[in-house]
């Protein structure tokens, strides 16, 4: 697949509803597992799948994914292979911002025009699933089709969250339909025994997509509209073989904070639905980092990264990030815990403390549940976040609280004896 395929990662927009982890980063760049980020999945499913050729695009918040991506994805001086980042610039033909999916890929079309491919595959950068991409370029191949989409089956509750295909017998799509709200039985298709028997009988668009190169630039020069799936996919159907690829593991698109939250906390399950410890690793920025040291804490279904100080009581059910620091007696109980990206020295330790400052990490005696602790935050000793009655939701100068999950935000500093 090297020759014949180049990969397009889509950098998201916004990404208002993952607020506030979005504040001051792109939703692609937002860390995952202690250690990762959320660009990381798409570009390692890539590299497993021989698609060596992969830009990402980028515009919102850019700066801290550039960055990622420029100290992780290095390849031998010798080899074809590259992770580029094409970030949206003005140029004589286009001087505004990406409007969308499909318009951020129009615009960057010269810089793909230079290379040789056959087949485009179009993904997103803030989607959390692994999937062998050869296989559904080979089966793009031996139907002869013009397009496919990655679909995958959902429940009836779920359908109006997503874009739903129609397929026939040969699984060629032959309608679509963005997110409807009502009468939507009709639009049920051909799913295996194994999802009849769960229910999931509508074929949700994943934001998959793959091209043949000469149909992509034709879609795409001969339009000006901005998103894939709202004006080119169901424009495209009418006239071309659009094939659905059906992929029935495990795949969630990272759109809110409880979503989030929950894809993060499964992975400290015995046998999570995505699995980290299976031979398709995934790759991200390599660390030199010391081992954890852990003293007198009780830890049960949690994940540990690499470099953490931790003398906690009690961690459960919690993932805690690279460079965590955590006090004397402090619970630790369902949360995310980002960690930090440097070390205070000793120096500084002692000069905080003298002042009757919080120091980097968590302090002694916290108390901190339903939690999602940014990078590089300061929580002083004996704070309590969300130990108490359920917490509306709302915006603070450190904190934001959604559904009842609270979100501490990076860099905030949490004076000691802080209730929230």
């Amino acid at each position: 697949m090297t020759s014949k395929v180049i990969s397009i990662v889509l950098g998201g927009g916004q990404g208002s509803r993952l607020a506030p982890l979005t504040q001051t980063r792109s939703k692609p760049a937002v860390p995952i597992a202690g250690k990762y980020r959320l660009v990381d999945i798409p570009i390692s499913n890539c590299l497993h799948s021989n698609i060596s050729r992969i830009f990402v695009l980028t515009q919102f918040n850019s700066a801290s994914l550039n960055k990622h991506i420029k100290n992780t994805y290095h390849f031998s001086t010798f080899s074809t292979a590259f992770v580029d980042i094409l970030a949206a610039e003005q140029t004589p033909t286009s001087g505004g911002w990406f409007q969308g999916t499909a318009d951020a890929v129009r615009q960057s079309l010269h810089h793909l025009s230079t290379h040789e491919f056959d087949y485009v595959l179009i993904l997103s950068g803030d989607q959390l699933y692994q999937m062998d991409f050869e296989e559904m370029i080979q089966k793009h191949m031996d139907t002869n089709a013009d397009i496919s989409i990655a679909t995958i089956p959902v429940h009836a509750n779920d359908v109006p969250g997503f874009g739903i295909l129609k397929t026939d017998e040969n699984n060629m799509i032959t309608s679509f339909i963005e997110k409807p709200k009502k009468d939507f039985e009709s639009w049920a298709s051909e799913v295996s025994d194994e999802m009849k028997a769960e229910g999931r009988i509508y074929l949700a668009s994943m934001g998959i997509y793959l091209f043949n190169r000469k149909l992509l630039f034709e879609l795409l020069e001969g339009n000006d509209h901005p998103d894939f799936g709202k004006e080119i996919i169901p424009q495209a159907i009418t006239g071309h073989k659009v094939l659905s690829y059906q992929y029935e593991g495990y795949w969630t698109d990272i759109g809110t904070i409880p979503s989030f939250f929950e894809a993060n906390l499964g992975l400290t399950d015995d046998i999570p639905k995505f699995d980290l410890f299976n031979k398709n690793q995934i790759y991200t920025r390599a660390r030199m980092l010391p081992p954890t040291k852990i003293s007198g804490t009780l830890i049960d279904r949690s994940i540990i990264a690499d470099g953490c100080i931790i003398n906690a009581s009690h961690i459960i059910h919690s993932i805690i990030g690279i460079r965590t620091r955590i006090g004397v007696a402090s619970e630790i109980e369902s949360c995310y815990v980002m960690g930090s990206d440097n070390y205070q020295t000793l120096e500084e330790i002692a000069l905080a403390k003298e002042n009757k400052e919080p120091i980097m990490g968590i302090g002694d005696r916290c108390c901190i549940k339903n939690a999602i602790i940014d990078k590089n935050t300061y929580i002083g000793d004996d704070v309590k976040i969300n130990c108490g009655a359920p917490l509306p939701d709302g915006d603070f100068p450190m904190y934001t609280v959604t559904d009842g999950i609270v979100i501490v935000k990076k860099r905030a500093v949490i004076p000691s004896g802080t209730v929230i």
